[in-house]
């Protein structure tokens, strides 16, 4: 999270570089422009991980680690930013970082939902069906919360890809 708040900011700075504006005033527009993503990280940074790791005592180390896993598509998309700012949209390795980051986020953030119930059911001896009902509802709730946005943000991407690969519609851009 902390490396995400900092490359946002690194972006934010080169993209208003021209503008000779002061480090306070990039720091404001950037805490403004990016209210939303600054709040999720905020949130997930100095509350969620914290109340998680104290609650949850000793179990749950698995589930914690694949949600951890979620980040591993974090260096694709920062590397489709830098690459936009640097306009190099019309490159092959824009193109070939467009299909991994769709396919990390796809296998590391969506994906991993069926496989954590998956896993547990297997440990269990439950079928993938039968585990949301042998679970907490606190469980099913909290990965409901944090799907929701990965389903959103992976339409996006879907969507972004569409377009990177409709050659018509990559010229206009």
């Amino acid at each position: 999270m902390i490396y995400d708040f900092y490359a946002m900011y690194c972006c934010e700075r080169c993209r208003t570089k021209s503008q000779k504006l002061t480090r306070t005033t990039i720091i404001r527009n950037f805490l403004i422009e990016n209210r939303l993503m600054v709040t999720h990280h905020t949130v997930i940074l100095l509350f969620l991980v914290p109340i998680s790791q104290k609650l949850r005592g000793d179990l749950g180390d698995f589930f914690v680690g694949c949600i951890f896993t979620a980040e591993l598509s974090t260096p694709f998309v920062s590397l489709a930013r830098i690459m936009i700012q640097l306009k190099q949209q019309h490159t092959l390795l824009y193109k070939v970082n467009g299909i991994l980051t769709v396919t990390t986020f796809l296998f590391c953030r969506i994906l991993l939902f069926p496989f954590m119930y998956w896993s547990y059911g297997q440990q269990k001896g439950l079928s993938l069906l039968q585990v949301p009902f042998n679970i907490p509802l606190h469980c099913n709730m909290a990965n409901a919360v944090l799907i929701s946005p990965q389903l959103y943000w992976f339409s996006l991407l879907c969507k972004k890809a569409a377009r990177l690969f409709d050659t018509a519609k990559a010229k206009k851009d």
